[in-house]
């Protein structure tokens, strides 16, 4: 399992654009991508569940990713995050 924490900066949370694109960046890897918000674990490979965390600008996330391609998902994941929020 690889993990890797993320602060938001984006002004505006994360919202229904950068979450649509996150989704698609993590259905590239066949491994399981898990979002954690707090105490709230989701599928990160479901929009809705991503936006029921109600992420603003400021919080903190992790991201676990666990199974085959598990690094290369995480590493891609942190570079998207870092370029879009």
């Amino acid at each position: 399992m690889k993990s890797f924490v993320f602060t938001v900066t984006d002004p505006e949370g994360f919202h229904a654009r950068p979450a649509g694109l996150l989704v698609k960046e993590v259905k590239k890897y066949p491994c399981t991508t898990t979002l954690v918000k707090g105490d709230k674990h989701v599928n990160a490979s479901k929009m809705f569940a991503i936006m029921g965390l109600g992420i603003k600008n400021g919080d903190t996330i992790t991201i676990l990713t666990e199974g085959e391609q598990e690094a290369e998902a995480a590493a891609a994941l942190e570079a998207f995050l870092k370029e879009n929020l």
